[in-house]
Parts: C-alpha cells; sequence; structure tokens
C-alpha cells in the first residue's frame, strides 16, 4: 500500500511487523497501515508518521498533497512534517458505544498519482469513567424467616469502560448478618450478591444499613457507592420461579414500535399477597431500557422505539420476578434483531479531479469513491454502475472502492461538461439502489485550427479608390476557448512583388479586414491574388490559410485616342483627295482610334459631328470608314471638311474628334489651288493664330526673298556657272526623302504614301533629277510634308520637267481631344 503495516498499542509505541522482509513484500502483502491510540489523547498528539509508513518523504506531503478523509474527520495530516495528529476529541464509549473492539477506519489519500491507503486506528479504553449505580439507595426487604446461606441479588453497577477499566470487584461495610458474593456471569459480567451469615430476627433488629462499593480495574481503580436499606419482614419462604432461566428470541427490525416482543412468567407456591409476582428489568443498560419496556404485572415485553439492526445487533437484559413476600428470582432475556434490507447504498466522493484536459488518454483516473450499506450479508453487497452515453468507466480497486477512469475521447468542443449518474445497487430482495451524480468540466486545449467561412474569396475593385479604403474582409471561427480561439489574421504570401506588398493592401489582425493603400489602376494591373493567414493565440498555435483574388474592375477614366488620321509634324491638317466621279459608297478614308479601357468602356462609336456639305459623307458607326453618301453635285465645294466623333461605351462617355480636310480633284494640279487657299476653322482662337501664323511667314518668306534676290544678284555679276550647282543633276532636295508614317497595319486596310515639296507660288515647280529613278518608289520632293507625289519613268521626268502626275489624291488631317 505505500506504507509500513503498524498496529498503535496502547502505550501509544508502535510494533513493526515484519521488519526485515517488509521491504520486499509490502506491496502486496500489507492492505492496511493499522495504529493504536488510547482514547481522550489531547487534540495535536501524534498518531503516527503517516508519511513514513505511506513511504513518502517530507516535501512529498505536500507536494502530493497527503491528507486522510472519514465520515467524522477526527485526524488530520501535519502538512510539514506528514504526521497523523489528532484533530478532535476522541471518546471510545461515544464513538464505540458498547462494542468491545473499537476501530476507526480513515483513507489517507494522496494525488500526483492519484491514489488511496487504507488506515485503522484501534481506540484503546482507558479508564476514565467511575463505576455507576442506578440507584444510590437500595431498600430491600427480607422476611426472618429466611435461612442462613440465602442471596439476596443486588443491583450491579455500570461501568462504560470495557476489559480491565470495567467493574472489577465489589466490597460491603462489615456487618456480622451479611457478606458479599460476587457471582459472574458466562460473558464475565460480574453481579453482587448478599449472603445471610446468620438467621435475621425482626424482634430484635427490624433494619439493616449497608453500604455496597463497586471498583474498577483501573490504575488508580475508580469507585462508586450505593447505600442499602433492608427492611426485615415476616416469613415468606416460597420465592417465585421463571418458566426458563434464559429466553431468547429473534425478531425483525422492522418491528413496529409498540409491539409485543416476548412474554416472561413466574410463579410463586405462596399464597396471598406473598404470591403476587411483579416483575422489573435489572441489570439492563440504560439504552436497552429506553428501547425496551416491561409490563410489571403481566412480564409482556414491548418495544418503544424502531429497532435497528445497524446500530444494535442484539440485546441482553435481566428480568426479575418478586413476589409479595419479597422473595424475588430473575432469567436472563436475550433478543437477537434480524437484518432487513431496510438501507440503501450510500456513495461517498473522496477525491475529484476539478478540471480534466480534453485529449486525455482512456483510462485516467478522475474520481475516487466509495460505497457503503449498513445492512448485513447480502443486503450489504453493493455493485456500481454507470450510464453508457458517457465516455467513462468503473471499476473496483479495493473493498468497495471504485475508481472513475476515462474510456474514450474528450472533445470540449463538442461536450463542455459530463453529469455521470453513479447508481449503487445492493444485492437485498427487493434490492435497493441510491445514485449521486458528479459534474466533470472539461478543460480546453488548442486543438482546433482556426477554419474560414469560405474556401477561397474573390472580391471585385473598382480602380481609382481612395487609398485605405476597406475592400474586403475575411473571416475565421476557431471553437476553442480563450487564447486557444483568439485569431489574428496577416498575409503570408502574394504574387506582388514582395516589396511593393505593403504599398498595395494591408489586413487589420484583429477584425481581418482588407484595406488597399493605394488607388488601383485597371489599366495597369487588373488582378493579383493574396494568401492570407488565420493563426490562433495558442501553444503551440495553430493557423489556416485562404486565397484571396482581388480584380480590379475598370472605370471609364480613358478618353478614345485617334491613331489615324494622325496630325503633321507640325501639328498641321492633311488633306485627302477625292476623285470628282466618285460614287455613292466609295471609300474615303477610315478614322482610327483605341481606348485604353476594356469592356463596355472601350466600346467605340463613331459619328459626324459637323460637316461642310450634311449627307456628303457617311461614317460607319463601329468601324470608322468614311464613305461618300451620294455623288458630288455642282453645288458642292470642291473643298469639304468634316468632323469626325468617337465616343467609347462608359457612363458617362469620353470621345475624341477627328478633323478630316477632304478636295475633290481628279489631279493634284487640280487640288493644289485649294490647298494653297484652304483657309483654316471658324474657330476665332483658332483663326487668329492662323492669321499670326501667315504674318510671320510672309515676313520671313519676304526676308527670304530679299536675301536670295540680293544673293542673285551677287552672282549674276560674277557670272560664276558654279553658283547654279544645285539646279546640276543628282540634287533633289537637300533635306532627303521624308517617310510618312505607314498605316498599312492594324485596322486601317489602306495604304497612303505622301510626297512633301517646298512651293514658292500658287504652282509647284519640280526639280529634274540627274539619277533615273524606278517607276515602283516614290521621291519626296520638298521638305514640307502634305504631298506625296508616285514617281514616273525616267523618260516621263525628263520630257515633261515641270509637270508630274500627282496621287490619287493628298490629304491632311488634325486631331482634336476632348
Amino acid at each position: 500500500m505505500g506504507g509500513s503495516c503498524t498496529q498503535r498499542r496502547p502505550a501509544g509505541r508502535r510494533q513493526v511487523l515484519f521488519p526485515f522482509l517488509l521491504p520486499l513484500f509490502y506491496p502486496a502483502l500489507c492492505e492496511q497501515i493499522r495504529y493504536s491510540i488510547p482514547e481522550e489523547l489531547a487534540k495535536g498528539s501524534v498518531v503516527g508518521n503517516l508519511a513514513k509508513d505511506l513511504g513518502l518523504s517530507v516535501l512529498d506531503v505536500s507536494a502530493r498533497k497527503l491528507r486522510v478523509s472519514a465520515e467524522k474527520l477526527l485526524f488530520n495530516v501535519d502538512a510539514e512534517s506528514g504526521d497523523l495528529l489528532v484533530k478532535d476529541r476522541i471518546d471510545r464509549e461515544q464513538i464505540c458505544k458498547e462494542r468491545r473492539r473499537c476501530e476507526l477506519q480513515l483513507e489517507a489519500v494522496v494525488e500526483n498519482p492519484l491514489n488511496i491507503f487504507h488506515i485503522i486506528v484501534v481506540v484503546e479504553d482507558i479508564n476514565d469513567h467511575a463505576p455507576q449505580f442506578d440507584k444510590k439507595e437500595i431498600h430491600l426487604e427480607i422476611f426472618e424467616s429466611v435461612s442462613s446461606g440465602t442471596r439476596i441479588s443486588l443491583d450491579p453497577a455500570t461501568d462504560p469502560d470495557i476489559n480491565t477499566n470495567s467493574v472489577k470487584d465489589y466490597q460491603i461495610s462489615p456487618n456480622p448478618y451479611f457478606s458479599l458474593m460476587v457471582r459472574v456471569n458466562s460473558d464475565g459480567s460480574k453481579y453482587p450478591e448478599l449472603s445471610l451469615e446468620k438467621p435475621l430476627d425482626r424482634e430484635k433488629q427490624r433494619s439493616h444499613s449497608l453500604i455496597l462499593t463497586a471498583l474498577d480495574g483501573g490504575g488508580p481503580p475508580r469507585s462508586a457507592t450505593a447505600q442499602i436499606e433492608i427492611s426485615v419482614k415476616d416469613t415468606n419462604d416460597n420465592p417465585p420461579v421463571f418458566s426458563k432461566d434464559e429466553y431468547r428470541i429473534s425478531i425483525s427490525e422492522n418491528l413496529p414500535p409498540g409491539s409485543s416482543v416476548l412474554l416472561v412468567t413466574a410463579t410463586d407456591q405462596d399464597e396471598g399477597a406473598h404470591a403476587e409476582i411483579h416483575y422489573y428489568f435489572r441489570s439492563t443498560a440504560q439504552s436497552t431500557r429506553h428501547m425496551f419496556s416491561l409490563d410489571e404485572k403481566t412480564g409482556m415485553i414491548k418495544n418503544n422505539q424502531s429497532l435497528d439492526f445497524e446500530d444494535i445487533e442484539r440485546y441482553t437484559m435481566e428480568v426479575e420476578a418478586k413476589d409479595g413476600g419479597g422473595l424475588s428470582t430473575q432469567c436472563k432475556v436475550i433478543i437477537d434483531i434480524l437484518d432487513e434490507n431496510d438501507n440503501s447504498p450510500e456513495i461517498i466522493i473522496t477525491s475529484l479531479s476539478d478540471e480534466i484536459l480534453e485529449g486525455s488518454l482512456p483510462g485516467m483516473v478522475v474520481a475516487l469513491f466509495k460505497t457503503r450499506d449498513r445492512d448485513s450479508g447480502g443486503n450489504g453487497e453493493v455493485t456500481c454502475h454507470i450510464g453508457r452515453d458517457v465516455p467513462f468507466k468503473i471499476y473496483s480497486s479495493s473493498n468497495n472502492y471504485y475508481k472513475l477512469v476515462t474510456d474514450g475521447a474528450l472533445d470540449r468542443e463538442q461536450t463542455l461538461e459530463y453529469s455521470v449518474t453513479i447508481t449503487a445497487t445492493d444485492r437485498g430482495k427487493p434490492p435497493l439502489s441510491s445514485s449521486t451524480t458528479i459534474t466533470l468540466h472539461i478543460t480546453d486545449i488548442n486543438d482546433n485550427a482556426p477554419v474560414f467561412h469560405q474556401a477561397f474569396y474573390v472580391v471585385h475593385v473598382a480602380e481609382n479608390n481612395p487609398p485605405g479604403t476597406s475592400i474586403a474582409q475575411v473571416s475565421a471561427s476557431d471553437p476553442d476557448l480563450g487564447p486557444n480561439g483568439h485569431i489574428s489574421y496577416s498575409i503570408l504570401a502574394s504574387d506582388l512583388e514582395p516589396r511593393a506588398l505593403s504599398s498595395y493592401v494591408s489586413v487589420s489582425a484583429q477584425s481581418g479586414v482588407v484595406f488597399a493603400q493605394r488607388a488601383f489602376d485597371h489599366e495597369q494591373l487588373r488582378a493579383f491574388e493574396l494568401t492570407l493567414q488565420a493563426r490562433d493565440h495558442g501553444s503551440p498555435a495553430l493557423s489556416a490559410n485562404v486565397s484571396l483574388r482581388v480584380l480590379v474592375g475598370d472605370r471609364n477614366d480613358n478618353a478614345p485616342r485617334v491613331l489615324y488620321p494622325a496630325p503633321g509634324p507640325d501639328g498641321s491638317a492633311l488633306f485627302d483627295m477625292v476623285p470628282r466621279a466618285a460614287q455613292p459608297g466609295y471609300l474615303v478614308t477610315k478614322v482610327v482610334a483605341v481606348d485604353a479601357d476594356s469592356g463596355h468602356n472601350a466600346w467605340l462609336s463613331y459619328h459626324v459631328l459637323q460637316a461642310s456639305e450634311p449627307g456628303l459623307f457617311s461614317v460607319g458607326l463601329r468601324t470608322g470608314e468614311v464613305r461618300t453618301a451620294r455623288a458630288l453635285g455642282d453645288r458642292d465645294a470642291a473643298r469639304q471638311r468634316l468632323l469626325v466623333a468617337v465616343r467609347d461605351g462608359g457612363q458617362p462617355a469620353l470621345s475624341a474628334t477627328a478633323t478630316l480636310l477632304l478636295v475633290f480633284a481628279d489631279s493634284l494640279q487640280e487640288a493644289l489651288p485649294d490647298l494653297s487657299d484652304h483657309s483654316e476653322p471658324t474657330d476665332p482662337q483658332a483663326e487668329l493664330q492662323f492669321y499670326l501664323v501667315v504674318a510671320l511667314a510672309l515676313i520671313s518668306v519676304l526676308f527670304l526673298l530679299a536675301v536670295i534676290l540680293a544673293v542673285a544678284l551677287h552672282l549674276r555679276r560674277s557670272s560664276s556657272p558654279a553658283a547654279w550647282g544645285c539646279f546640276q543633276p543628282g540634287v533633289c532636295v537637300k533635306s532627303g526623302p521624308v517617310v510618312p508614317p505607314n498605316y498599312s497595319e492594324g485596322t486601317l486596310p489602306y495604304s497612303y504614301n505622301l510626297c512633301v515639296a517646298h512651293t514658292g507660288k500658287t504652282e509647284f515647280n519640280f526639280l529634274r533629277c540627274s539619277d533615273p529613278l524606278h517607276s515602283t518608289q516614290d521621291i519626296v520632293c520638298g521638305d514640307s510634308p502634305g504631298a506625296l507625289i508616285p514617281l514616273q519613268s525616267g523618260n516621263d521626268l525628263t520630257s515633261h520637267p515641270e509637270t508630274l502626275t500627282p496621287v490619287s489624291f493628298i490629304f491632311f488631317s488634325s486631331v482634336t481631344f476632348y
């Protein structure tokens, strides 16, 4: 049992059993630790070193919480020394009443691990009670005819002490007529009897006074006295006689109070008053007299109170029958109480764990309890069981002691606590049972990782959002408690650059709200993905990840941009030449535009915003193709201005415009007058700028003409042929050919090649080049953009130095954004 098998004797010394073999065999042989102490020990007296007897060190006493438990706690354990100390008054007579062997059963409980040890403390009797007579004065009546040697029984003294401390001897004061005899019964009890030494003579002495002294066997002995008054009466020579010297009967403990138990009868051969018999209790404990009553006249014994086998199993009493002449006789009555199954089992919880960790392994002890049934035999045999719907089971560890252990997995998130009902049932007929319910609280551990409410998140954010705006919120839950269920959020990974991540988004660690740190631009970043982590504060911490995909939605924040026709390098517009014989549907040109937005915001439409001749041209709504709507009339001007608007599909819509200047002509020479005489738009601001530019150009031209004239005069005077070298063959253009943009790719299915040349007058003057050019090539014959003339064969250039065949048409365009 984890201690030595010792037994305390009355002197307080401890006798050690098996001192040499015990260290090897005590775990298997010792089931109880026994101490023996005298009663009435002072509070705080040492019963024995319990820690040492259990094999525990002084440090283990407090560390393992050594303590004792009992129904009435008369002892406790010193936490510093491990001694078992007396806590309350120990009165053997009060605790064990009339039992000759007085044993107190204790349980010593230790934890870490939880265990229990059985302790028996034997309480030895001390001589703390003096004998006591029921009556301080005893009155006897003796007839004078009584012969010598007659014995007269006297009421014995009672002493609650036992063994040698009980009544040991009687003494009587000296008297010539009487002597004292002590009768010893089979159970060891002693009864005083007066013995008549010589005949009485009423005429000489009518009464006698004696002092009866009772002595116990204690050291020093205690005593009690009673005064005996003897009255001498006339002769009554026949005492009563009982039908039995000993009456024995067995009755059920369930006998109702007031029931007849036994009838004792005695007869007397005398007549008259000497034959009238009365019955009395003698040598009977007070408890028995309270339990039973005796009818003085009939000798009927009845129970006054309910009987209880568990308190007293047997009652012993003496009944005296006394006749009218003072003679008496005695008989012994023994009443055995039969046990009935009238006590339900009791369940006593000796130890209960305050907290049980979820996830504890099966077999962990959570409670210790014992059962007790005051009945005996099969009525006192108890079995225990619990319900089947709890993850616990019980098994017997020793006599009437049980352990409640875990028998399955414990999950606090499913069940916070368990109410376990323990039922104890005896084997009586019918069986009785009792039950008690204990509540076991399950303590949380961090066994659940956070769980996001969605498997993944997709959010749509419109571009140009204000920085710091909340764009999404992720949420996770954790069924654990306290820090185990407190969740923090963070960004674990992203498909953005790690250095740029913090400038794009952030997440609140407490709420899981995702904030945009900057304004998003759909044209630069259309989507990105984040990996968010939810992490609890348990130890170790558990976490879960979720993907958040952010889709940046497009806003209509980009106006259309016209790619063709594009303005010239100096911002001037280009002309398109249209044959005069163009039929309706003739493709003049195509307006090409793009929009950086996407979706409906980039869906472009083309509209004629302003035209010199409404109805002359049409524009494809989706293609931007400019076609003739009808043939050119006689009243229609040769030069037309067309303003085309390009709108996107956004709300509100954004737009851009393209200005087309169209000239109806069949040749370049026919179109040149219109080229030189074309006017700018009627916009006042534009006209003012135009006039300023024209004025500046005229001044420059006049200055150049003056310089050229001066140089020409100087050359003519010198008559140097080298001065005209610039007009020699092979020198065409100083600046070299200029190739305009090629729009043959993309959405415009036509190619337009231009040649730009200086013009000094209203008509073009072309210089003849000495080297012949291929017919399939184009030549740029001047520095000014706006005219491109396809080359003819070399012979044509030689024969017609002043005239070149123009291309299909000459164009000029300008673009304006709104």
